[in-house]
């Protein structure tokens, strides 16, 4: 199924948008009010199919901007540039490097570059702090403070972004996007609203998530726990107390310890279990000990306008519209 795309006067619109309210004075800049609805008018349009087979691909980065291809971009200030943001997405089985080519900035005068291991989006961070490896201060990487040392910053997961302020016309970067294979990716955000995917947690104490910023019809058809084998599917309102469960999550907002709840899974299966989830954001979050191999496997479509209304009216499910 195809998404929905918007035409040159929608992108314009939206971009004018997000220019407005990406405002304030906080290095890190978390409070913008930038949606995904926006981020992706830039992903569905052009992006993917940007870069040449197999030259080094080049264009300049725009103030606000989402980059889902590897190549070399630069950004040079016309004017006063002080709320700028760009994301970078690469697939699923993929991390990102971003290394700083050049850097023509004013670092004392206020300019900074800063690269987030994450998203940032309205406040809220992908993964969320209690899924990330690192600790939050940990996850932000300015270029004033550690450029001459750090020149090349790698991404945890699937998906980084930059901060950047620039005070004086005719400053400029060039940084390069590489992606590099994750052969256990562990925190993703899908680039498209149908798919399938397996993860897999390799004896490792973490927590994993797959996040599907659109609303979607999930199959899960297998979950397999190292623990518990051979017994009947189970769903359960709550499976914390075994250390080792999936979680299926909605709400309307990026940061998974935020959303809610739907179900949890603590018990092996194999078999289809469906579930239509009208969130802007659906999520399969895989929680593991570390003592056991656990794989969880499952597809994943986009809703018609049709079954969106149909669940809009459902009181059960319909949480996901208040929020």
């Amino acid at each position: 199924m195809r998404i929905m795309e918007r035409t040159f006067r929608e992108q314009l619109f939206f971009l004018v948008l997000c220019l407005s309210v990406l405002k304030g004075d906080s290095r890190y800049i978390e409070n913008n009010e930038i949606s995904k609805d926006e981020l992706f008018s830039f992903l569905n349009s052009q992006l993917k199919r940007e870069i040449p087979e197999e030259l080094m691909y080049r264009r300049p980065l725009r103030c606000l901007d989402m980059v889902a291809v590897e190549g070399q971009f630069t950004f040079t200030a016309e004017r006063p540039q002080l709320s700028c943001a760009a994301f970078f997405m690469a697939e699923p089985n993929e991390v990102i490097t971003v290394d700083y080519d050049s850097v023509d900035i004013d670092c004392r005068g206020g300019d900074f570059i800063t690269v987030f291991d994450g998203w940032v989006m309205k406040g809220e961070k992908f993964p969320s702090s209690q899924d990330h490896p690192l600790p939050p201060h940990e996850r932000y990487v300015d270029y004033c403070d550690s450029g001459s040392v750090r020149r090349s910053v790698r991404s945890s997961q699937n998906v980084a972004m930059i901060f950047f302020r620039i005070h004086n016309a005719g400053s400029s970067f060039t940084l390069t996007l590489r992606k590099h294979i994750d052969p256990f990716p562990c925190n993703v955000i899908s680039q498209s609203p149908e798919g399938s995917y397996t993860m897999v947690s390799p004896q490792q104490h973490r927590n994993c998530s797959f996040s599907i910023i659109y609303p979607v019809e999930i199959d899960i058809s297998e979950f397999s726990l190292g623990h518990f084998n051979n017994f009947p599917k189970r769903s359960t309102p709550g499976c914390g107390e075994s250390g080792d469960y999936v979680q299926l999550l909605g709400g309307n907002g990026i940061d998974t310890s935020k959303l809610l709840p739907i179900t949890d899974l603590c018990i092996s299966f194999i078999g289809p279990t469906h579930m239509k989830i009208g969130c802007d954001n659906t999520v399969v979050r895989m929680v593991s000990s570390g003592k056991f191999v656990s794989r969880v496997s499952f597809s994943y479509r986009l809703l018609d306008s049709q079954e969106l209304q149909t669940i809009k009216l459902n009181n059960v499910e319909d949480f996901c519209f208040n929020n």
